[in-house]
């Protein structure tokens, strides 16, 4: 530890994002760093903690993190980016787009603000980058041994640079024109802008991995002949299946899942559609249903694309409001109100609303909705009960469905391959990360459903070993 009172000495000063009226005229990224000298004294606030709970409980990636940060106080970002790439594939990702629970747990989030860990991590592989310390590391030694890695997700490149590093021939297979699976089509570039990934990519053809764009395994490509010519076949496919809202009036024109309206506005913005999208917000009432991170995506993508209005409803109850720099006591935490850059941006947030039904003739132009009421039943569990008299209607000309994803999409490869379901519609492990079809493995949202980023980079590596153990 270099500065034995450095969590005392200094506040913690977070890097801040570019005025509103400058952003929503582009999607080029929101933050403005903070100097060099400002991240050393950042490094500096952390405790060197007897247990770091950041690294051992808050990352799923199991990140070194009061290494590096030690590393940044003492000036030396080589060093501290040697400790980084130790675990973790994509660190221009995660510095970006992960909600950093390390930071949440921060021992010093006891009584006052975390260390800006998320910050430190992005500026250590920027760092890199500018340096010229990042380069392709291809294998000294060849297996001979072919991997097929299905989806170019997070957990897809994660096990593909682990497997090619270790010196097996690795084929990452996508079925849409670009690498990058959700990362790419399904997070707005101001959170991420897409030349982060292509850098990377870059890297990992330079190491000898190759991708194949344009490819639908089990349509262009049959599962039969994928297992033939592979020794080992790895679904990372993603949870692409949307929870939908069966509810009168959904089959009018106007009413979208989030991910379709989001895809067509990166391939906009990325050039990849020449034109305004079918599906976009421009001079309408925006109606946002459901309150997590794509459905704040939507709305940043909306204003963006000059929605008239925009409005959020989330089923759930209003979370309690938490304006201190330090955690609430739990179980408190996990349930208090956040507010994303693009809600700062605008945006009528509302809570405890049932969406009851969908009004127009051919195309949306009202919804009827509902206020609820959670209880709590004598198991424990929460119950859900109309209010009586509450009902009222707003008038919308999109409606985004934004409630979550349910699990993989269960097509043609899933079928063909003949692994097992779980009983939530994810691909089931029989060991690990095998399937019950040999030679079949599978890892991150595929096998767990929709979850963070750094979870499927982390089940991507892990998924590499045990397949690397498995060919050997």
């Amino acid at each position: 530890m270099g500065k034995t009172t450095g969590f005392i000495d200094y506040k913690r000063v977070s890097a801040k994002y570019r005025p509103v009226d400058q952003r929503l005229k582009d999607y080029k990224e929101l933050l403005i760093p903070v100097s060099n000298d400002e991240l050393q004294r950042q490094g500096a606030r952390c405790m060197d903690c007897g247990i770091p709970f950041c690294h051992a409980i808050g990352c799923p990636l199991y990140n070194l993190i009061p290494e590096w940060n030690d590393a940044v106080y003492q000036e030396d970002f080589k060093e501290a980016l040697v400790r980084l790439e130790a675990t973790n594939s994509l660190p221009e990702i995660t510095g970006r787009i992960c909600p950093a629970p390390c930071e949440s747990s921060c021992t010093l989030s006891i009584n006052t603000a975390p260390v800006t860990i998320k910050q430190i991590e992005l500026a250590i592989v920027e760092e890199g980058f500018r340096n010229g310390w990042i380069t392709p590391r291809p294998p000294a030694k060849e297996t001979g041994k072919r991997v097929a890695v299905i989806g170019s997700g997070p957990a897809g490149l994660a096990a593909a640079q682990q497997l090619r590093r270790a010196g097996h021939k690795v084929t990452v297979f996508e079925k849409d024109n670009k690498i990058g699976g959700i990362l790419r089509y399904g997070i707005p570039d101001y959170k991420l802008e897409k030349t982060v990934i292509d850098r990377r990519v870059e890297l990992m053809k330079a190491e000898g991995i190759r991708f194949e764009t344009g490819v639908c395994i089990g349509d262009d490509i049959s599962a039969k002949y994928l297992k033939k010519s592979h020794d080992v076949v790895l679904l990372t496919l993603g949870a692409g299946h949307p929870r939908d809202l069966p509810v009168k009036g959904r089959d009018l024109d106007g009413i979208h899942f989030a991910m379709d309206f989001l895809t067509m506005s990166n391939k906009y913005v990325s050039g990849e559609l020449p034109h305004l999208p079918p599906i976009n917000a421009k001079d309408k009432t925006i109606l946002v249903i459901g309150g997590g991170d794509t459905g704040s995506d939507c709305v940043g993508t909306s204003n963006r694309q000059g929605a008239k209005e925009v409005y959020q409803f989330e089923i759930m109850p209003k979370p309690m409001e938490w304006k201190e720099d330090w955690n609430p006591q739990w179980p408190n935490w996990p349930s208090i109100l956040r507010t994303s850059s693009s809600h700062e941006e605008g945006c009528n947030r509302d809570w405890s609303i049932l969406t009851k039904e969908f009004v127009g003739k051919e195309r949306v132009e009202e919804v009827k909705c509902c206020r609820v009421e959670w209880v709590r039943t004598e198991n424990g569990s929460m119950s859900m009960k109309e209010v009586p008299g509450s009902e009222f209607s707003v008038k919308a000309d999109l409606v985004l469905l934004a409630m979550g994803f349910l699990h993989v999409n269960h097509s043609s490869l899933i079928e063909e391959l003949g692994v097992q379901l779980d009983d939530r519609g994810n691909v089931k492990c029989a060991d690990g990360f095998r399937t019950c079809t040999e030679g079949v493995f599978t890892a991150g949202d595929t096998l767990t459903g929709a979850s963070l980023v750094v979870r499927a980079i982390f089940q991507g590596r892990q998924a590499a070993e045990q397949i690397n153990e498995y060919l050997s």
